[in-house]
């Protein structure tokens, strides 16, 4: 809960003491900022991790598919889950291999693309 205390020299309200986000009036924008260590990852999660920002960065340098596309938008939500949980989930893995799948020659002739594909077959088992 917050201590409000109304400051008659100007005129407006001044919160302390908050442990969450704050916000008066109309059309003000709440920015939120966590610190703290990241969550811990086991070896395959941190190897499929940079395998991602690998792949990522090769991914630039071919012309831009639907299918391209596709499979970096599944490849940022898979770095955005590890790097935010410490785990890309079993739904997340099955989505990346379709994309992967889906993007067809052009992950199977990138070796970060293939590296990729053996980190999630890995973590799902097969």
């Amino acid at each position: 809960m917050a201590d409000r205390a109304h400051s008659p020299d100007s005129g407006g309200i001044h919160v302390t003491n908050t442990s969450g986000n704050v916000t008066i009036g109309d059309n003000n924008t709440v920015t939120s900022t966590v610190n703290g260590t990241p969550p811990a990852r086991d070896p395959g999660q941190e190897e499929l991790l940079q395998a991602i920002r690998r792949f990522r960065t090769d991914l630039r340098g071919v012309v831009a598919s639907e299918q391209t596309a596709a499979l970096d938008a599944e490849l940022s939500g898979a770095e955005d889950e590890i790097e935010g949980t410490g785990r890309a989930g079993t739904g997340r893995l099955t989505a990346l291999r379709r994309a992967l799948t889906d993007a067809g020659a052009v992950a199977g002739i990138l070796a970060s693309g293939v590296a990729v594909g053996q980190a999630v077959g890995a973590l799902l088992g097969g």
